[in-house]
């Protein structure tokens, strides 16, 4: 079997279950609840199977590593992907439904956004949503490359600011207040970095979600100039 197949046949063709009581969607929905709970460093093949009472050999019928697990939990865990020709005004309101709903989703499974980096195989569900994405941007006369491109800046943004801890580098709050030990730090050095003393000082209402709002907005906002700049 070349390499590779075994995970592609996991994903792409849903082999039937040997096993009425166990199957490879109820591994999969054990392996996301533990993660969701616990987060994807838990999951393991012998907690999932003691988890659905079985014997962790077991499981191996049904895929033959973690690795294996967690690709069938993404194809799982992230859902149908979105129709979003329903939407009107265009491409704009399309992306942004569609930010919406991936946030939606990596809120509900809070490990995907970190389990789905990387070069690997990708199943029919996870690759929809890429394709819903770039499809929103069809008919506006960017290049292939260029839609591939802004799906890619927008998953990449989500991604950055899907969690405090993991936004970007900032040593602030989601409600863009320094915490206390860095709010010392600032009292002392002020002198030093009055910029960010002065805009920590100035922060208004923002919305508390680590700058994603702002973000998707400038990102949206540079999409809609390239559209609209004549090209040579």
């Amino acid at each position: 079997m070349a390499a590779g197949s075994k995970i592609e046949e996991l994903l792409w063709e849903q082999p039937a279950p040997a096993r009425p009581s166990l199957s490879l969607p109820n591994i999969a929905q054990a392996a996301i609840a533990i993660a969701d709970a616990d987060g994807i460093e838990a999951v393991s093949m012998q907690r999932v199977a003691g988890d659905l009472g079985f014997t962790k050999m077991s499981l191996y019928r049904y895929v033959s590593s973690k690795a294996d697990l967690v690709a069938v939990m993404i194809e799982r865990a992230v859902g149908d992907p979105p129709d979003l020709s329903g939407i009107e005004g265009g491409w704009r309101p399309k992306l942004e439904e569609l930010a919406r709903l991936v946030a939606a989703v990596w809120a509900r499974h809070p490990w995907l956004p970190w389990a789905t980096l990387g070069d690997r195989m990708m199943g029919p569900r996870e690759i929809g949503w890429t394709e819903a994405a770039v499809g929103a941007l069809d008919g506006t006369g960017l290049t292939g490359g260029e839609r591939l491109d802004a799906a890619l800046l927008i998953f990449g943004h989500l991604r950055n600011t899907q969690s405090l801890a993991t936004a970007g580098t900032q040593p602030w709050a989601e409600d863009r207040q320094a915490g206390p030990a860095l709010a010392q730090i600032l009292d002392r050095h002020a002198n030093r970095f009055p910029s960010l003393v002065e805009a920590l000082a100035d922060v208004g209402d923002a919305p508390r979600d680590s700058g994603r709002s702002f973000g998707l907005t400038c990102v949206l906002d540079g999409l809609a100039t390239r559209i609209t700049t004549p090209r040579p």
